[in-house]
């Protein structure tokens, strides 16, 4: 019960990664605030199912990330009548493989906006809370694409690095607050990305792990409970690579 009676924010959390954390930050107690871009029934009936079986509150919101402007009003609904938040992960992201040449200058707006520039204003959004409270750990799903520049990653490793150098930053400026930033770099995960990469390029980054294996989900959870956790309270300002130990 790492996270007993805390509130935590997950973006993205309706498969893959962001799923798999909501789940575990309730094994651990947590209340979820559990953010996706469409709602569906068998969304629904899941965070229904694990808030019942775990005896936590999960509350969904729905806003799409590529629009700034719901992203805000998804920030002024959560901070409405809130006193805390303790936890924020901002999971949610596009992917996108193209050659540098064959990648187009729209291709380039449409993955920042969805997987730099608003988490930038949700995040934002969402410290001042953290802030006021002199307490809080922020959590960016980042990418080993924003470290490596693996080819065909132009749009999606630059958006990454850029989430990556403003993790730093933030943790600079708000650590005086005593809110912490830190990020997760996951190298290839089993998840809706992992299926959708070319075959050839997927099996040369697993076999460039010193595990020869792709992630589970549950692994990056692992990661984001620990950075969420008291366990890392002197940890701010870092990158944790999780790719099974790149040669």
């Amino acid at each position: 019960m790492l996270l007993k009676d805390k509130v935590a924010i997950v973006t993205g959390a309706n498969r893959g990664i962001g799923r798999a954390i909501i789940e575990l930050f309730a094994q651990n107690g947590a209340s979820v605030i559990a953010c996706a871009r469409k709602e569906t029934p068998e969304f629904l009936n899941d965070i229904a199912t694990l808030a019942e079986r775990e005896s936590v509150k999960i509350e969904p919101m729905f806003f799409d990330m590529n629009d700034a402007g719901k992203v805000k009003d998804a920030v002024r609904a959560i901070l409405t009548g809130r006193t805390r938040i303790d936890v924020l992960v901002n999971n949610a992201g596009t992917a996108s493989g193209a050659l540098f040449q064959m990648t187009s200058l729209q291709e380039l707006r449409r993955v920042f906006e969805v997987n730099f520039f608003s988490q930038v204003v949700f995040t934002q959004g969402i410290s001042r809370l953290m802030i006021r409270a002199r307490s809080g750990s922020i959590i960016n799903i980042a990418s080993t694409a924003g470290i490596n520049g693996d080819p065909g990653m132009t749009a999606y490793g630059s958006s990454k690095a850029a989430l990556l150098l403003t993790t730093r930053v933030m943790a600079a400026e708000l650590g005086s607050a005593n809110v912490r930033v830190n990020a997760i770099a996951p190298s290839v995960t089993k998840t809706d990305m992992h299926d959708q990469m070319e075959p050839k390029a997927r099996e040369k980054l697993i076999q460039a792990s010193a595990l020869k294996r792709a992630a589970e989900p549950s692994e990056i959870a692992n990661t984001a409970l620990y950075l969420a956790s008291s366990l890392s309270s002197y940890v701010n300002g870092q990158v944790l690579v999780v790719d099974g130990g790149r040669a």
